[in-house]
């Protein structure tokens, strides 16, 4: 076979892939555009309003208030707690620590993103949970004054918190990893030119690696928020399911979407499972927005940064 048709049958295989990726998402799309379709119109727009979920039951009554309240407040609080640990493990393994320590302490922290998430789950549920009842009485006690830290029955235990830092704990691995290569991109130049001018190895840090990979950092940021949205079982696991709109995230309950599709999906009747589909397309719709924003900050020009 001569060289050009070997590379238009190469480039024939490499477009037939990537046309493959764009029909699975457009088909998953109009699997969740048909069959939720229906459960949108029936509770019109109570779908977007109403915290209860009852789609079997005669009257129906459901909706995705609580639901997307619960999977948006334990994402971000998710991403609160990994963020600043997620960056200190990265600037340690590239600016601070000896090459070989680094490279062990970079493979250590993306062994986390193999554990199965079920298994975060029954460490949630079985350890850290018991063990934060004491840390979220403390918080309680300390901070309760603003409502997010406050629990309003003075019990602690399979709150949004409790889910938030098992969630911190599964998202590390993701933003940790595209932090320590975004810091390592930073240009050697920028790096001797601050320590020309007599600058310490944290003003280094500062004013020439963390400017550098701002828009990376957006970026792992929002791909590991994408991941907490999404997860299923550790979440199932760890909450308390509740259909309530709490903004007292140390009170025991709550609930995302992805986990009642868990739970509810084997139980559920026709409309039941029809509503489920279409929370899974809501969920869908903020992954892929958050997921966007990510890839548009991640490929912004330089300069734009």
């Amino acid at each position: 076979m001569s060289a050009p048709s070997t590379e238009r049958t190469v480039s024939a295989a490499f477009t037939a892939a990537a046309w493959v990726v764009v029909v699975l998402v457009g088909a998953i799309v109009v699997f969740l555009v048909a069959l939720g379709a229906p459960a949108v119109g029936r509770a019109g727009w109570s779908f977007f309003t109403v915290s209860s979920w009852f789609p079997d039951a005669t009257p129906a009554r459901y909706g995705i208030v609580a639901l997307v309240f619960g999977t948006v407040a334990s994402s971000v609080l998710a991403l609160v707690i990994a963020l600043p640990v997620a960056l200190g493990v990265a600037l340690f393994c590239v600016e601070l620590a000896p090459q070989r320590t680094g490279r062990w302490v970079g493979y250590l922290t993306d062994l986390l993103a193999a554990v199965p998430s079920v298994v975060f789950g029954l460490w949630g549920v079985v350890f850290l949970v018991p063990a934060l009842a004491p840390v979220e009485r403390m918080i309680d006690r300390a901070v309760g004054f603003v409502p997010l830290l406050h629990s309003t029955s003075g019990t602690y235990g399979r709150s949004i918190f409790a889910a938030g830092v098992v969630l911190a704990v599964m998202i590390l691995p993701i933003v940790a990893a595209i932090s320590r290569e975004v810091f390592r991109q930073a240009p050697r130049s920028h790096r001797e030119a601050a320590q020309a001018l007599g600058a310490t190895r944290w003003e280094v840090i500062r004013l020439a690696v963390l400017p550098y990979g701002r828009s990376g950092i957006v970026g792992a940021a929002m791909l590991g928020l994408g991941r907490a949205l999404g997860e299923t079982i550790a979440v199932a696991l760890v909450l308390s399911a509740t259909f309530t709109v709490d903004w007292h995230l140390l009170e025991p309950g709550g609930n995302t979407i992805a986990a009642n599709i868990a739970t509810k999906f084997g139980e559920a009747g026709e409309h039941g499972r029809q509503a489920l589909v279409a929370s899974g397309l809501v969920l869908f719709a903020i992954t892929f927005v958050v997921n966007a924003a990510a890839r548009a900050v991640v490929r912004r020009p330089r300069g734009q940064r």
